[in-house]
């Protein structure tokens, strides 16, 4: 009885760490907060994850302030941790750019440092204590709180079609709607005859680099989470064995996924560029 009590306990802690705090129009109870998965399943599309909404914002508020101190201090002479910190990202990310974008925009690299590091703070989160903040919200009247906008699948995959509207974009805006189109009906079999062939390889790898972005980092981060979670189900003295040995492991993961989905948005905007 007592292990049937402890299994459902464990399973109850698992989901309501994996649960959002949603907000949306309850089809009997009208607009609320879920107080349930149940509820939260039931908003439907429309609902909104307040917490993975709330806090992606923070970081990349955090950035721009960040980012913004560090130009207000910038000076030529002997610079400081944090202009050296920012420099070493900015040249990073600069050299990064210049080495995989083959076209001519000036607004390629900027928008790689933003995903770089909005990215990377808020997978720096999952670093933070897994019932930290779920208790401390849960004290203020709060259900739930999930503090990593990366382990929701509605982050990951929005900023993954973000950069796939650039891709067609800058597609239309360099080769012209009709050179775009043109591309993917002579790609790869350069005769009209195939075109048919052609349009759908195309336009599947072309949606399927948004899905690809989204769902990459979404799974690491995710499984991260869940690992995390079910370390934290363990006894005292196994959680510091397991916890700090895979935390530190996990800020290469970290930096990794977040370096990955920023490569990966250079690469597909510089082959929007190019003219086949």
């Amino acid at each position: 009885m007592a292990a049937a009590d402890n299994e459902i306990s464990a399973i109850y802690y698992i989901q309501h760490h994996l649960q959002n705090l949603t907000f949306g129009h309850h089809p009997e109870l009208g607009w609320k907060v879920a107080s349930s998965s149940t509820e939260a399943v039931e908003m439907g599309f429309w609902a909104i994850h307040l917490d993975t909404m709330g806090w992606s914002i923070a970081m990349g508020a955090l950035f721009l302030w960040v980012f913004h101190k560090a130009g207000r201090m910038a000076t030529t002479g002997v610079p400081g941790g944090l202009q050296n910190a920012v420099e070493m990202v900015v040249e990073f990310i600069e050299n990064l750019t210049r080495s995989t974008f083959h076209g001519k925009n000036p607004s390629i690299a900027p928008l790689a440092l933003t995903l770089f590091m909005w990215i990377l703070l808020m997978n720096s989160l999952k670093l933070i204590p897994v019932d930290y903040f779920p208790e401390l919200f849960g004290r203020l009247g709060f259900e739930y709180m999930k503090i990593v906008p990366t382990t929701d699948i509605n982050a990951t995959l929005g900023m993954a079609i973000g950069v796939f509207l650039l891709i067609i974009y800058y597609s239309c805006k360099v080769k012209g709607v009709g050179g775009f189109a043109k591309e993917l009906a002579l790609t790869p079999f350069n005769t009209w005859l195939l075109a048919p062939f052609n349009l759908i390889l195309e336009i599947v790898g072309l949606l399927v680099k948004p899905i690809s972005l989204g769902f990459r980092l979404f799974g690491a981060m995710f499984a991260g989470e869940v690992i995390f979670i079910l370390i934290a189900l363990l006894p005292f003295w196994a959680i510091w064995a397991l916890d700090v040995p895979w935390a530190i492991f996990h800020i290469l993961v970290v930096t990794l996924q977040a370096f990955i989905f920023a490569t990966l948005s250079i690469v597909y905007l510089s082959a929007a560029h190019e003219h086949h």
